[in-house]
């Protein structure tokens, strides 16, 4: 387990420096941009555990937290709940090519929203949410929705790396 959390806390932390040099002109042209790490976190989770889905979600959670102008510990949080929620998800459906890592990427940015709108309003708009109103969400929510399949394939290649041994 161990070894499974240190490998996605290192993948996903490679997917936020993309995200944040190489990624950030798409947020220019299309409002947004995907959250890769965010991916990488569902698959882990989705295919270790609960365990594993929260301890990689703390731990990139918190790599992502020193990467962003976020608070320290909103993405820490965030992710550990992702994490926890879609290791809860282990062995309950069959890991086919396209449908579910859509739907779990899908679900996982609508989680992600929702966090992040309980929390701006538990502390008075000091945490960063998503408008509704704004084409920010929706943007992300199709850009990781179709990088999902992608993202869950290439996470294959490295199986022994990010998943148990079964």
């Amino acid at each position: 387990m161990t070894k499974n959390v240190i490998w996605t806390t290192l993948f996903a932390a490679a997917a936020g420096i993309l995200q944040s040099t190489l990624l950030s002109p798409l947020a220019i042209h299309f409002y947004a941009k995907p959250d890769i790490a965010l991916d990488i976190l569902v698959f882990s989770a989705y295919v270790n555990g609960v365990m594993t889905g929260q301890l990689s979600g703390f731990f990139s959670g918190l790599l992502l937290d020193f990467l962003s102008n976020a608070p320290l510990g909103l993405n820490m949080f965030v992710r550990t709940v992702i994490g926890a929620l879609s290791g809860l998800l282990n062995g309950a459906f069959f890991l086919d090519r396209i449908a579910l890592p859509v739907f779990l990427c899908a679900g996982a940015t609508l989680l992600k929203a929702g966090l992040l709108f309980t929390l701006n309003f538990l502390f008075a708009g000091a945490v960063p949410a998503y408008s509704l109103n704004s084409p920010v969400l929706w943007v992300e929510l199709a850009m990781n929705s179709l990088l999902a399949p992608l993202i869950f394939l290439l996470l294959n290649m490295f199986n022994d790396l990010v998943s148990k041994i079964r």
